[in-house]
């Protein structure tokens, strides 16, 4: 059955970068799928995705005009989320996790899944192990 009321989703900085600066493997993929999305619901992002994606950009007014607010809104990332993120990446690094970088990523995911929000991005395979009921959108 297809959904009829509007869905929201959480578009991470790798679907957008792929976007904003033209990636020749992925600008296809991640164009047309934060479109689908943006169709289906708003499209949200938070902190930590805004500051992932401005890092390659001169000036905060540059990034404001390519992630207009009134078309990405942006939703502070709730208490529960982080409490969420640091219990979820405590359990990464105690099976074994040795990447440094990926708490990021935990408050990404914890941020969709304790608002309710689908997830969009090209790298899923950390958030279906940790957020397992997350909804995620992502290439096959």
């Amino acid at each position: 059955m297809a959904r009829t009321e509007p869905v929201a989703t959480l578009v991470d900085s790798n679907v957008l970068l792929d976007i904003l600066v033209n990636d020749p493997r992925w600008f296809a993929w991640s164009y047309s799928a934060t479109e689908a999305a943006r169709d289906q619901g708003p499209l949200i992002i938070n902190p930590l995705i805004y500051a992932e994606v401005s890092a390659g950009f001169a000036t905060a007014e540059e990034i404001d005009g390519l992630l207009d607010p009134s078309e990405i809104f942006r939703e502070q990332i709730p208490w529960s989320a982080a409490f969420l993120a640091g219990k979820a990446h405590l359990r990464y690094r105690r099976s074994g996790g040795t990447r440094t970088n990926t708490l990021p990523d935990f408050f990404i995911g914890a941020h969709a899944a304790v608002t309710g929000l689908r997830l969009l991005t090209r790298d899923p395979r950390r958030y279906r192990t940790y957020f397992p009921t997350l909804e995620i959108l992502a290439p096959s």
